[in-house]
């Protein structure tokens, strides 16, 4: 191992390991430190993301699903299978095949770069120094031209509930229950809450989502919102707003929980709890106190717009900076904080940033609500079409949700596109890539769209906010 490289890594989730790669291919001798052990006890690459959030997730969501939809709507398809029976240990073991795959072909590529993989931890020092802990032996000090500190993020976790992992879990202990809880508790509805919380209630739990504000996903523009609340509502999931949890307490193999609304004190009783009320950055041990880099009052390392930070030759990405927790979003940030590195101009859209919940129906979004814009002031109009109206929605049978657009008045610009309904985490890509070229809501308009296709309800939205839309009837606005 060597003891100086031209970039060191700190951190190999979706931004770390991504970012090592790029600074190898334009020629950096580049290092990324990891201390993650997986459930094989084995060293591994991906971070959270790969190993117990996003692929993980959306493995047991899809896998639930597919129960479901063999219980529920094949028959309506005249697909008629009898019985129906639940195999949890194999549905778990395809889950963890896949993270398997996944994080082992990030090794394959380190390798195929060149990129050095140092298992173990790091901290960094003044002087661009690292402090480099192995799994195995003894430390040792690391000096490097750059270095990127990617460490990601940890659940939030909340006094009145700790968790156990056992009866009491964060969102790494939701991908692995045992058994399919008869009653199960989330704490929060927002992206992590709803998604676990959907995966248990396809699988037979009986689902209470408690959430501590009044209004369901706040930053999600309300008009969509709305409608993906009723659609969850219509599936089981019993969402409580305005329930803030204030204790929990447990008796035998169950967890009472106590919290307040509007109506008072309440209490209720799950097999299962799952918190998920956030995540925050994860500084421990990254920082020494001399490293000069500087956090914010939430504990986010502090970066300009090309993610350096106070120390010259630092740069920092992903969760443990502003923006959302996105893997997505700190992908593109190591990208970029590469090609700085070796000289070149490039810059994050964080305005095209789309965030998507893999419920179903998803929800997506990119760009401005209707509330964002109308508090700025703005002149605008949107426009919204619902799947009902699309012939290959209602062929697949999946014909909830609508696809939105808020643009603006005077110069037609696209300032948000929002989705809730079948694919929403596709179609939203169109609306990112129209936002990115600066399109305006008439560019989208005169573009010929597939038929039958999802898509066309993209363009009837399109066409809905200037009263052209031809396969709904619409009424104008009064100004």
């Amino acid at each position: 191992m060597a003891d100086k490289y031209d970039v060191i890594v700190i951190g190999g989730g979706p931004g770390g390991y991504v970012a090592a790669i790029r600074c190898a291919q334009l020629g950096f001798n580049t290092a990324c430190i990891e201390k993650r052990i997986n459930k094989q006890d084995e060293p591994a690459l991906g971070g959270t993301c790969l190993n117990v959030g996003c692929i993980p997730s959306k493995a047991l969501l899809d896998s639930s699903w597919k129960y479901h939809e063999a219980q529920s709507s094949l028959a309506d398809h005249g697909i008629k299978l009898g019985d129906v029976s639940l195999d949890l240990d194999t549905m778990h073991k395809r889950k963890d095949t896949i993270v398997r795959n996944l994080t082992g072909g990030i090794a394959q590529l380190f390798k195929a770069n060149k990129v050095t993989w140092l298992q173990g931890s790091g901290q960094l020092k003044s002087g661009k120094q690292v402090e480099f802990s192995p799994l195995e032996g003894d430390a040792q000090t690391l000096q490097a031209e750059h270095i990127i500190l990617a460490a990601g993020s940890v659940p939030v976790e909340i006094p009145p509930t700790p968790v156990d992992q056992k009866i009491i879990v964060d969102s790494t202990g939701a991908l692995d229950l045992p058994e399919v809880p008869k009653r199960l508790g989330v704490i929060g509805a927002g992206v992590i809450g709803l998604e676990l919380g959907s995966v248990w209630a396809r699988l037979g739990s009986e689902v209470v989502v408690l959430e501590a504000v009044d209004t369901f996903l706040p930053t999600v523009d309300q008009q969509i919102a709305k409608d993906a609340k009723k659609q969850f509502s219509k599936q089981g999931m019993d969402i409580r707003l305005g329930a803030r949890v204030t204790g929990s307490e447990m008796k035998k193999n169950q967890v009472v929980v106590n919290f307040t609304d509007k109506d008072g004190d309440q209490q209720e009783t799950f097999d299962r709890l799952i918190v998920a009320v956030g995540r925050r950055p994860y500084t421990e041990g990254l920082l020494s106190q001399d490293a000069g880099v500087s956090l914010d009052e939430r504990n986010f390392v502090y970066v300009d717009n090309q993610c350096r930070t106070d120390v010259p030759g630092v740069y920092a990405i992903g969760d443990l900076v502003r923006g959302p927790a996105l893997a997505h979003k700190a992908i593109e940030e190591g990208v970029m904080v590469a090609e700085v590195i070796a000289g070149e101009h490039t810059q994050v859209n964080y305005d095209a940033v789309p965030g998507v919940i893999y419920t179903h129906p998803e929800v997506a979004w990119v760009g401005k609500t209707e509330e964002e814009v109308k508090e700025s002031g703005d002149a605008y109009k949107t426009g919204a079409v619902p799947f009902a109206a699309n012939g290959r929605a209602m062929a697949a049978g999946e014909t909830g949700g609508m696809v939105k657009f808020v643009a603006d008045e005077k110069t037609d610009r696209i300032l948000g596109m929002h989705v809730v309904g079948p694919q929403a985490s596709e179609l939203i890509q169109q609306g990112v890539v129209a936002m990115e070229f600066g399109a305006t809501i008439e560019d989208l308009q005169l573009m010929v769209f597939g038929h039958p296709s999802l898509s066309e309800t993209v363009h009837e939205a399109a066409l809905a906010v200037d009263y052209k839309a031809i396969h709904v009837a619409q009424r104008r606005r009064k100004k």
